[in-house]
């Protein structure tokens, strides 16, 4: 069994003994622990959105965490199956003091999780998770007294109020989809995005849908990390039916990974840069990506004339350095999309309504559009090292040893050769260092990252 307690939440498998799993003594006693530091730092402040995707465990867990939400005296707006960016919306939209998303994201059905947002409705900072397993571990929460316990209220609103809200962006042309009369194949890996990808694409002009795994029971027809190892079947779907173009959603609707109409993979590093040149060519601005995604993006972005920086890994981090670099588009290489022009979280609706437009607008193909972007290649490989290994040491000679080429050191240690970069992270958790590479080709990008190995 599994639990890992990180700055970003709680994610476990289900079942087994008190903190070897999530058990669901370790779901109240970290929800307790959550709501006793909103408490302290928003007094005020009584409401807690609670939503989750369509995992088998997603109604037990739910149950203990409304009620222990109650039980400290917070009030409770339960969406009940909605997609993590749903959620987020739903907490500016009530004014809440925060949420807490209750899904694994690209796990299997077996996991579970507790995903903490602010009242921005974004996760938590580093400071604040670490106070939460501080709170849980010393357990320095206290529970409300009867007279003063919490309600639940029920809102099946907010899917059609967060399709409502994409079709109000700005950049997302409905004329224009439902002009192209676009064929759309979706994948949505028996989760919450069989509930509302449909929804959305047929209020986005969409009336052709090739529909594959939408029924939401949780039981993943295939491994739900939406990578092309995973997607064979949407692919040979797209050419057989014909399809423009396919979506594949991870379970909580975060992750956007495309399939162009021949079946092959548009690549989920390429979904942010796609629709990162298409926002740029309409709104001047700067651009994020953590510093393990592709350069391409950076491209696009000097292509525009605009400036792009890199974030340390980690929504959280994304978000951080979008908001001090004022870009306008940003996200990660997993396929998520952060648009502040609708709120500053991964969002695969938002990411759909959005590209569909640019390729409405480009009149090309999704592989003619795939065309027009740098290819870069990459290869993700690590090192196994000693427990006695002075990481820090290990990394501070690669910097060294690099010192001729500009190197980034804000998360591990990234080095930019002229053509190809490699990035060492170390792992918070194990004696290993993860080494990302990418370069023009994937032979090349391989043989990168062998070769670094090598020289450590």
């Amino acid at each position: 069994m599994s639990l890992i307690k990180s700055i970003s939440g709680i994610r476990g498998t289900i079942g087994g003994k008190a903190g070897e799993g999530l058990s669901p003594l370790d779901i109240v006693k970290f929800t307790a622990a959550y709501a006793t530091l909103i408490q302290s730092t928003n007094p005020p402040a009584r409401t807690i959105v609670v939503g989750r995707d369509a995992r088998i465990s997603g109604e037990m867990v739910r149950n203990l965490v409304v009620g222990t939400l109650m039980g400290m005296g917070l009030d409770v707006v339960d969406i009940g199956l909605a997609t993590t960016p749903t959620t987020e919306l739903a907490v500016t939209m009530e004014k809440a003091a925060g949420g807490i998303i209750l899904t694994a994201s690209h796990n299997p059905k077996q996991w579970n999780a507790l995903k903490l947002l602010n009242a921005k409705g974004e996760f938590l900072n580093a400071a604040e998770g670490a106070e939460i397993l501080q709170i849980a571990e010393k357990e320095s929460f206290t529970f409300a007294e009867v007279d003063k316990l919490g309600k639940v209220t029920t809102d099946n609103t907010y899917t059609i109020r967060h399709i409502d809200h994409v079709l109000e962006l700005k950049l997302v042309d409905t004329d224009a989809i439902k002009k192209a009369g676009f064929t759309v194949a979706i994948d949505t890996v028996n989760s919450v995005g069989g509930i509302v990808l449909p929804e959305l694409l047929h209020a986005l002009g969409v009336n052709k849908i090739i529909e594959l795994n939408t029924e939401p029971t949780g039981v993943f027809a295939h491994n739900p990390e939406p990578l092309p190892q995973h997607l064979t079947e949407i692919a040979g779907l797209i050419k057989h039916k014909k399809a423009d173009v396919g979506f594949v959603v991870d379970p909580d609707v975060d992750r956007l990974a495309i399939i162009t109409e021949k079946g092959d993979m548009f690549g989920e590093e390429y979904t942010l840069v796609s629709v990162a040149d298409y926002v740029l060519s309409h709104t001047p601005g700067n651009t994020v990506s953590n510093m393990s995604s592709t350069r391409a993006l950076r491209d696009v972005t000097e292509k525009h004339g605009q400036k792009y920086t890199a974030s340390a890994v980690g929504e959280v981090n994304v978000v951080k350095q979008m908001k001090d670099s004022n870009a306008v588009i940003g996200g990660e290489g997993n396929g998520g999309i952060i648009y502040p022009a609708s709120h500053y979280g991964r969002d695969a609706l938002v990411g759909i309504g959005l590209f569909l437009t640019q390729l409405a607008k480009s009149g090309k193909t999704v592989s003619e559009l795939r065309a027009t972007y740098p290819s870069y290649f990459m290869a993700k490989e690590r090192l196994d090292l000693s427990p006695e290994t002075d990481v820090d040491a290990l990394l501070a000679s690669v910097k060294k040893k690099y010192a001729e080429y500009p190197v980034n050191d804000i998360d591990g240690v990234k080095v930019d050769f002229p053509d190809r970069w490699v990035h060492f992270r170390k792992s918070n958790t194990e004696p290993i260092v993860r080494i990302y590479t990418e370069a023009p080709t994937q032979k090349e990008a391989e043989e990168l990252a062998k070769s670094v190995i090598e020289s450590l």
